[in-house]
C-alpha cells in the first residue's frame, strides 16, 4: 500500500448529438477509501463561454493546466484544436508542466478533444469522451443511450453519469452539466 492515499476522484463525460455538445462531471473526490467531498464541480466555461472543459486528476494541477489552456484559447483567437496541440506540445517539453497529474477535456461546437500530458490530443471518432476514474462505465452506457434512445445530448451526459455513479466507487450522482 502507497505511504500516502492517492486522491481519486472523477468521472467527466462529453457527448454530441443533434448539433449539441454536453459535457458533465460528478461531484466526488475520494482519498484512500474516504469521500472527502462529494460536491466538487469539475466542468468550467472558457474563452466567453464558447468552450467546455472538464479536468480529471489532481485539481491543483488541472487549474493551472486550465488557465495554460484559455491563454492558449485567447493567443489562437479561439482556436480549440490548435490551442491544445500547443498546450500537449508545452506539456510534454517543459520541464515543471511534465510532473502535472490531470487530464482535460475540452469541447466547443466543432470538436471534442482529450489533452493528456504525454503530448497527446485525442479526437474522438464518435463525439463521445470519457476520463476519470468512472469513465469506462459512463462511456458504456453512453453508447448504449446513443444507440437505443433519441436522448438529448445533456440528457444522455447526465443519464450516463448517474450510471456511473451507481457502479464506480470513485464516483457518484452529484453531476454538473454544461451544453452548448
Amino acid at each position: 500500500m502507497p505511504r500516502h492515499p492517492r486522491i481519486r476522484s472523477t468521472t467527466i463525460l462529453s457527448v454530441r448529438r443533434d448539433g449539441q455538445v454536453a459535457i458533465g462531471g460528478d461531484g466526488q473526490v475520494t482519498l484512500g477509501d474516504s469521500v472527502l467531498k462529494a460536491d466538487a464541480v469539475k466542468i468550467r466555461r472558457l474563452h466567453k463561454g464558447s468552450v467546455l472543459s472538464g479536468f480529471a486528476g489532481s485539481a491543483a494541477d488541472a487549474f493551472a493546466l486550465l488557465e495554460r489552456f484559455e491563454s492558449k484559447l485567447e493567443q489562437y483567437k479561439g482556436n480549440t484544436r490548435r490551442a491544445a496541440i500547443e498546450l500537449a506540445k508545452d506539456w510534454r517539453t517543459d520541464r515543471a508542466l511534465r510532473r502535472l497529474e490531470s487530464l482535460l477535456a475540452v469541447a466547443d461546437a466543432e470538436c471534442s478533444l482529450i489533452i493528456g500530458g504525454n503530448g497527446d490530443v485525442i479526437e474522438p471518432t464518435d463525439g463521445v469522451l470519457a476520463i476519470g476514474s468512472g469513465g469506462t462505465c459512463a462511456l458504456a452506457a453512453t453508447r448504449a443511450l446513443l444507440a437505443h434512445t433519441k436522448m438529448p445530448a445533456h440528457e444522455i451526459v447526465e443519464a450516463a453519469l448517474r450510471i456511473a455513479g451507481q457502479i464506480n466507487i470513485y464516483s457518484n450522482e452529484n453531476i454538473h452539466v454544461e451544453t452548448l
